[in-house]
């Protein structure tokens, strides 16, 4: 756990936020992205994954009542007094909190009209990973005289950049992003802004590609998500200019189906969770998976002994071996609690180690 300490963040008070169960007809407002980019459009491999799918623009997927009442769920004080975590990626992040504190976060997330529009984004049908990955939170805050102060000397680097001839180019903060560079635990992520970003300078999202050069994804606006490919696609969180907070949601997603790959790791995840609830909650959806590839393949198996036909030993081959590679790979992933080191993550989940910058 981190640090108990809670920033100043504007927020509406408790008593002046409507009530009532999440309604897909009242809370989502779904308008399509722009442009959805593809793992080819980022210079990988089209086999990389589980869907040609990288990335979204910003879309708008929620209403502004639908983002009060999240907020006031997440910024409770029963999450940040039990839920909060802090690591060498991120300063600031809760966790774990959803299916305890925050029912409407919750049924938001678990419903099947959010979970059709992500899905239909993604090009695959996808499920929440995990309940307690649902809704993720990352936080940067600082005070309005700290804003004021990065805006003027913003304004003053502006100045002298068109004075030496190199303005236009895009705005890099020097300060260590809210979230560095990382892949995600999980194969899709949906990111929710849940902050007034109207007079934000930065905050996109950097993605590298396949070739090392790195691009941005323009940050959502409040209300508004992108949807990511990030288990295979090493990103970060830029810091941004021009607000006193970020705060954005990140809801991990899975394929429905039991069929297709399960590449999920907790790298990323075991410093900063309670490893209890992590731990169960990934071995009880990955022994589901196979128990549906077992049944399967028994009925494949008695359908054939019906039939009069012989065993096809090598695929019965394939798939014990397939299935002995599930469960080693799911025995790597759970580490003894006392290996783990609360808050410290290495940098085993990283694809490269170049780094290019491309001007986009």
């Amino acid at each position: 756990m981190a640090p108990h300490w809670k920033p100043i963040i504007d927020s509406i008070p408790p008593n002046q936020v409507a009530a009532g169960d999440f309604d897909p007809d009242q809370h989502l407002q779904y308008e399509p992205p722009a442009k959805v980019h593809t793992m080819k459009d980022l210079s990988l491999p089209e086999n990389t994954g589980i869907s040609p799918v990288a990335v979204s623009e910003p879309f708008r997927l929620f209403t502004t009542e639908a983002i009060h009442r999240m907020r006031a769920e997440v910024l409770s004080q029963d999450v940040w007094d039990n839920c909060q975590y802090s690591s060498n990626l991120a300063q600031c992040q809760l966790r774990g909190f959803a299916a305890k504190y925050a029912p409407f976060v919750y049924d938001t997330w678990k419903s099947p009209a959010t979970l059709s529009i992500i899905s239909k984004l993604a090009g695959l049908d996808l499920v929440t990973e995990m309940d307690f990955e649902i809704a993720h939170i990352n936080i940067s805050v600082r005070s309005e005289e700290e804003k004021k102060q990065q805006v003027v000397a913003f304004a003053e680097k502006q100045a002298f950049d068109e004075d030496e001839g190199i303005a236009g180019c895009p705005y890099e903060p020097e300060e260590k992003p809210i979230v560095d560079w990382h892949t995600d635990a999980y194969p899709f992520v949906c990111v929710t802004m849940l902050s007034d970003c109207e007079s934000m300078i930065g905050g996109e999202t950097a993605l590298r590609t396949g070739s090392g050069e790195i691009v941005k994804v323009r940050g959502p606006q409040m209300g508004c998500a992108v949807i990511l490919q990030g288990r295979y696609i090493e990103h970060q969180a830029l810091r941004a200019l021009g607000t006193t907070e970020r705060i954005t949601m990140v809801t991990s997603f899975r394929p429905r189906s039991p069929n297709l790959p399960d590449d999920t790791v907790l790298t990323t995840v075991r410093p900063i969770s309670n490893l209890s609830e992590l731990y169960s909650q990934y071995s009880e959806y990955r022994l589901e998976i196979l128990e549906e590839r077992v049944r399967t393949q028994l009925r494949v198996l008695r359908e054939n002994k019906r039939g009069g036909k012989k065993v096809n030993v090598k695929a019965l081959k394939e798939f014990i071996h397939a299935q002995t590679e599930f469960l080693a790979h799911m025995n790597k992933e759970m580490v003894n609690e006392e290996l783990v080191t609360m808050g410290s993550i290495d940098e085993s989940h990283l694809l490269q180690s170049g780094r290019t910058v491309a001007k986009v």
